[in-house]
């Protein structure tokens, strides 16, 4: 049966991950791709957790990959399914498919096979598809032993996959084998669980990795095999380090949980996976909702995408200026706690919230705006640095001494502390920067910090003079 057109019936998503590791930032994209696709034309984002590989397969591995998605910010529908839990229904259909007459038992063991296969090399052959004797055979030969279910595979003829990313894709039927869907044991193979399970649970579009790309001939087999409908296949492709080499730990982190704790904001990950291998005019930097619109399958391009930190950097900074100052907040919580950081306190989340206008736009990572921040999260005596503290000589901490006085009947806004902080400064024959030099050493116990005028009033008037008492002390 042919693939459905994209817009036939409602689009139903899967995000299918095996809990054998942490959320790869490969996985991550493609749950994305998944999830802005179906969001974008109101269809449903399943999640499947393939979990038959009981030796590999971790709840700690599990747990991993619902957090990482948590953080990205892709929520599903339903409940994450389990593949181990529905073995009964692979094992089902597996045997409907004899009835079908469109599978087999075969009863060749293991040192059969190993055989065949050993004797076709023998004759040359670089590689043998396994033809078991037992396909056509008279059911009144079988023994009473264990046996696998196989699928009769076609074997002439082409099998076509017509692939969204990829085109069409031609395979050889001959290079196909009757592959095994039940074994022996009585355990579903990995290639029929992937398509009763998509098909149960209404899939109509399956967005993986292209290292999928050679499963899809012999999965459309199994569709075609129970007469059901073929989902739209969109192989994409893998994501490469910035050397253009496949992605792995040299190129740093890999794991989405080592992003979170490195600092980016989720909406800006969002906004960089998501143009990471697709794109729509010169569409860079936009917010979730505008790439739920834009996003399509055709915007997808066949090359491998290259992770390129700086952009994600400069992505992650504009997300950030457009955060709201609240949701900053409580992402940056999220953040020190995945970097096992110290929470903040009571009072310096508020202060924080109150600095956000005057750092957020300066910063690319939340290590970076909370360092901008410091003025604000700091407590005193503020710890001057050394080259902060080289502006604090004698007579500028004697001007300091004046200013105070000068800031204890002030008005508290930023046109009156401009003025009396340039009366000072005329008055002593200096420039406003040698004023301020002192000014962020006292305020801020370092030389490079937002503007005086932000700190003071994000900090206010009574711990403004405290600390310019303590510096000119």
């Amino acid at each position: 049966m042919s693939s459905t057109p994209e817009s036939a019936s409602p689009v139903v998503t899967r995000f299918a991950p095996s809990p054998t590791g942490s959320l790869h930032i490969g996985g991550a994209r493609t749950a994305l791709f998944n999830w802005l696709f179906a969001r974008g034309r109101g269809g449903k984002f399943l999640l499947r957790i393939e979990d038959t590989d009981r030796e590999r397969s971790t709840p700690e591995a599990t747990a991993a990959i619902l957090q990482g998605l948590t953080w990205l910010g892709l929520d599903w529908d339903g409940e994450a399914v389990s593949q181990f839990d529905r073995r009964d229904r692979h094992a089902q259909v597996a045997h409907q498919m004899l009835e079908r007459g469109t599978a087999y038992k075969c009863f060749s063991t293991q040192e059969e096979i190993a055989a065949f296969r050993a004797a076709k090399e023998a004759e040359g052959a670089s590689y043998a598809v396994f033809q078991s004797p037992w396909r056509d055979a008279d059911p009144a030969s079988f023994p009473d032993a264990p046996y696998a279910i196989r699928m009769k595979a076609p074997r002439t003829g082409e099998t076509k996959i017509s692939d969204t990313v990829q085109g069409i894709v031609t395979v050889r039927n001959d290079q196909l084998d009757d592959m095994i869907v039940l074994r022996s044991d009585g355990n579903p193979t990995y290639m029929l669980a992937v398509v009763v399970d998509d098909h149960d649970m209404g899939v109509t579009h399956v967005i993986r990795g292209d290292d999928h790309l050679n499963n899809a001939a012999r999965q459309q087999m199994v569709y075609d095999a129970m007469d059901w409908q073929v989902p739209v296949w969109a192989h994409i492709p893998l994501i490469h380090g910035p050397d253009g080499k496949k992605l792995s730990k040299r190129h740093g982190a890999t794991a989405v949980g080592d992003y979170q704790a490195l600092g980016y904001p989720a909406a800006g990950m969002r906004n960089y996976l998501t143009r990471l291998g697709w794109a729509q005019g010169d569409a860079e930097l936009f917010t979730t909702d505008q790439a739920k619109a834009m996003f399509g399958l055709e915007g997808i391009g066949r090359s491998p995408a290259r992770l390129d930190f700086k952009k994600l950097e400069s992505t992650c900074g504009w997300h950030l200026a457009q955060g709201e100052d609240a949701a900053l907040l409580h992402e940056i919580e999220g953040y020190l706690a995945a970097a096992d950081r110290p929470a903040l306190t009571s009072e310096q989340r508020d202060l924080l919230v109150r600095a956000m206008y005057c750092v957020k736009d300066r910063a690319k990572t939340f290590p970076e705006l909370l360092d901008k921040a410091h003025f604000a999260l700091t407590s005193r005596p503020v710890d001057v640095d050394e080259a902060a503290g080289k502006a604090l000589d004698p007579v500028s901490r004697g001007i300091l001494g004046e200013l105070t006085l000068r800031l204890q009947n002030a008005s508290w806004t930023k046109q009156e502390l401009e003025s009396i902080l340039t009366e000072v400064a005329t008055a002593h024959g200096i420039g406003f920067g040698k004023l301020a030099a002192p000014l962020r050493a006292a305020l801020a116990g370092r030389s490079a910090t937002p503007s005086v005028y932000d700190m003071m009033l994000v900090i206010g008037q009574a711990e403004t003079i405290a600390r310019l008492q303590d510096a000119a002390a």
